[in-house]
């Protein structure tokens, strides 16, 4: 037990370091080009920090283990949306930007009621889903570096002129960033399951819970790191953007290598309880965080408070069942 103890410190130290690196990288390349914070956060910053859940859920799911590759994906978006957030809102809540929020999260729901729907109407997730869902993603990329060369164009040509000396080493900070984040998630992930398995806790609530917070650790990192910069929006848009690569990046890659069906490891009200508590949990959660973003253009304390109520009562009961 001690060595799985010491590499889930390292694992956590990466975690630190890595987020430094990538904030520092991210926002850099943003103030260069005019980017949003927003922005950045939803797109390079995101496919950053969900490298863990795309390598877990993949791996997970050509090993069979289905429960985690499905579970790990639903569980960091709850997680994502309902502790990590809910913490960064609570501590500084801020204005945000409709115009920048409006395309990953019409993407996500959009994604969701798709992923939903088979869900529910098949119970299993075949491969032309996964393939669909990756065509979503690429989708929504295309877009986005659309929106980004938009914003490029309109800044100054002085403003390149001037940081064009650092932009190696601002890419430099992301790319090691990112090395940095996925060893030490990967390291968190599987000396942390090994812990919690020697403390009997099954593998359905491993990959929902632990699994997920180890996975989301990178966004958790980052969101820290970012209010300790001053950099506030960018952690929302790495939430948003994250939550959205888990659905149809996260998701498509391990259907497309491995289809499953939902697995069915717990009951309630003598249904799957996927169905009746994760998937509801992750749209009600997303929704609180989302529609007073859209309708007021500012977060309010009180909504990441409404979260971390959920996200510990969601815990209480999967623990419980």
């Amino acid at each position: 037990m001690l060595i799985p103890v010491i590499l889930f410190l390292i694992g956590l130290l990466f975690l630190i370091k890595g987020g430094d690196w990538f904030v520092d990288g991210a926002t850099g390349i943003a103030e260069r080009f005019h980017l949003p914070d927003l922005l950045i956060g939803a797109t390079v910053v995101s496919i950053g920090t969900t490298l863990p859940e795309v390598m877990v859920s993949a791996t997970s799911a050509v090993s069979g283990h289905s429960e985690i590759a499905y579970g790990n994906a639903i569980g960091s978006i709850i997680c994502n949306t309902a502790l990590i957030s809910a913490i960064t809102i609570a501590v500084r809540p801020g204005k945000v930007s409709r115009k920048t929020l409006t395309l990953p999260i019409c993407f996500f729901f959009a994604a969701a009621l798709f992923y939903a729907g088979v869900a529910y109407t098949t119970g299993s997730f075949t491969r032309p889903v996964g393939i669909l869902l990756l065509l979503l993603f690429a989708v929504y990329m295309v877009l986005t570096v659309r929106q980004m060369t938009t914003a490029e164009t309109a800044s100054t040509n002085d403003t390149k002129n001037t940081k064009e000396s650092s932009i190696t080493k601002e890419i430099i900070l992301l790319i090691a960033g990112a090395v940095l984040i996925a060893i030490g998630a990967d390291l968190l992930v599987d000396n942390g399951t090994l812990i919690a398995e020697a403390l009997g806790v099954p593998e359905s609530v491993i990959a929902l819970t632990f699994v997920a917070l180890g996975t989301s650790l990178p966004e958790l990192v980052t969101a820290i790191t970012s209010l300790i910069k001053g950099h506030s929006a960018l952690s929302l848009g790495n939430i948003i953007g994250a939550n959205l690569f888990n659905l149809v990046l996260v998701c498509g890659i391990s259907i497309t290598l491995n289809p499953f069906h939902i697995p069915v490891s717990s009951t309630l009200f003598g249904y799957n309880a996927s169905l009746v508590l994760d998937l509801p949990v992750m749209f009600a959660v997303m929704l609180l965080l989302t529609i007073p973003a859209l309708v007021r253009q500012k977060l309010s304390r009180v909504q990441g408070i409404l979260l971390l109520i959920i996200y510990a009562s969601y815990c209480v009961i999967q623990f419980t069942m």
